[in-house]
């Protein structure tokens, strides 16, 4: 028994003494550290598999800022292995939309506030984001006031905005408008003159591209027909509660909207291009004038010669005689955030919220203000980062009111008929019968 016992104390004795060995080489510490810090290492290591679509993926600085973002994530990140979906924006919500139908979303993705964030909560394909948020106050305490309301559904917050999209800026050339001596146009009438002039000199007055059917919708109507029917009514027509569609002022917004088509306002072939090349077009002085968001300035930046942007300047839609709305406003929403799905949980949410913090939080925030998108966080702008358009901008809408985008408070089969009825309009469809079918496809969607 003793030779027994003997014996295992020198085997303890040489445990000890290879264990001492092995750990020569450390900075020193206490045995429980050390295998504390080996545990944590092992952690570290362990690789996470989590998916990623985003629809940053053109040329404009804000999608080149997002995607370095994202590859730096990467690199800090190496036990984090994304599986990284970048799809075109024009074909984006289509997509995400077919895999939300079959509850096969992605871990995390970019979707947008409103009407998007709902359906997706009603459906059960999202994960509030709460605990991340609250996890990061001061991130959380730098966002403006009101930036969550359209990412907050029954008082949970499903999103953080990664940017501010006012939707109607009314872009123009100040070159071309000077040499034929057009002014800036502050009400309806003196649009429609600037129109007739810039046409019989074989100016296109106003570039258009809506292929996609949405611009229309979201850069036009929505701040004109405020502009017609005020907000309020506005609000009671997407609930379906005190007004409708078939309502004489929306219908009097779109008769305005087909006659500015039927003046000459829009170039030919405009259904048949979309809102990039329409862009372009602008940024190449082809147009005395375009009618598009915030979103454009990063292609406009990334697209135009620093002389051409000194001649750029940037208002709001003019004033509608006998309008009931706020002239001094333009349609917006805060900025599209990523969402989280409900099935995502353990390790991998940690690494999602990780990812989410990464794209959005304070130092993605003050980069994507510098590639000349606006944002709905507390950042100080520095202007010889941004271009004298984007600074003119950054003023203005800090100036005005703004008021709700109609694809951010229908119903997708409510936005689905504007879209399409919009497109009809402009090819020369009765106004009354398109606001018929917008007001069908909303009450129906609404049950009412």
């Amino acid at each position: 028994m003793r030779q027994k016992w003997m014996m295992m104390l020198v085997f303890v004795l040489v445990a000890s003494l290879f264990s001492a060995c092995s750990g020569g080489g450390s900075t020193g510490g206490s045995g429980k550290d050390s295998a504390s810090g080996s545990a944590d290492k092992g952690k570290e290591v362990a690789t996470v598999k989590l998916s990623l679509w985003h629809n940053f993926t053109g040329d404009d600085l804000r999608a080149k800022t997002m995607r370095e973002v994202i590859e730096q994530f990467k690199q800090q990140h190496a036990n984090i292995e994304l599986d990284v979906q970048a799809i075109p924006p024009d074909g984006y919500r289509t997509r995400l939309k077919t895999v939300a139908a079959a509850n096969e979303m992605p871990d995390v993705f970019l979707m947008w506030p409103g009407t998007m964030t709902r359906e997706f909560h009603s459906g059960k394909l999202l994960q509030p984001i709460n605990e991340l948020l609250n996890s990061q106050q001061t991130w959380k305490d730098g966002f403006l006031p009101g930036s969550f309301d359209d990412y907050t559904v029954d008082g949970n917050i499903y999103s953080a905005p990664m940017g501010y999209t006012p939707t109607s800026i009314l872009y123009y050339n100040k070159t071309i408008l000077e040499t034929h001596g057009v002014a800036v146009p502050k009400t309806w009438d003196e649009l429609l003159t600037a129109v007739q002039t810039l046409k019989s000199k074989n100016i296109t007055p106003i570039a258009l591209g809506n292929k996609a059917a949405w611009l229309a919708q979201s850069s036009i109507i929505s701040s004109l027909a405020d502009r017609v029917t005020g907000t309020d009514w506005f609000v009671k027509a997407a609930k379906q509660d005190g007004a409708k569609f078939t309502d004489p002022q929306f219908v009097r917004a779109l008769e305005l909207l087909q006659g500015l088509q039927q003046a000459g306002a829009f170039q030919e072939g405009f259904n048949s291009i979309d809102n990039t090349q329409m862009e372009m077009m602008f940024a190449q002085g082809q147009a005395a004038m375009m009618i598009d968001g915030g979103w454009a300035l990063t292609n406009l930046t990334a697209n135009a010669t620093a002389e051409t942007l000194k001649q750029m300047g940037a208002t709001v839609l003019p004033v509608v005689p006998a309008g009931k709305g706020d002239a001094n406003s333009t349609s917006g929403v805060v900025g599209v955030g990523l969402g989280l799905s409900s099935k995502v949980e353990g390790a991998k949410k940690e690494a999602a919220y990780k990812l989410i913090y990464a794209m959005s939080g304070p130092e993605a925030q003050k980069k994507t203000l510098e590639s000349n998108q606006l944002i709905s966080y507390k950042v100080e702008l520095d202007t010889t980062k941004v271009s004298p358009l984007f600074a003119e901008l950054y003023r203005l809408v800090n100036e005005v009111k703004r008021t709700p985008v109609y694809d951010a408070m229908l119903t997708s089969e409510g936005t689905d008929a504007v879209n399409n009825g919009i497109q009809e309009l402009l090819m020369g469809g009765n106004p009354q019968d398109i606001a018929q079918k917008i007001q069908n496809a909303q009450a129906k969607a609404l049950g009412k």
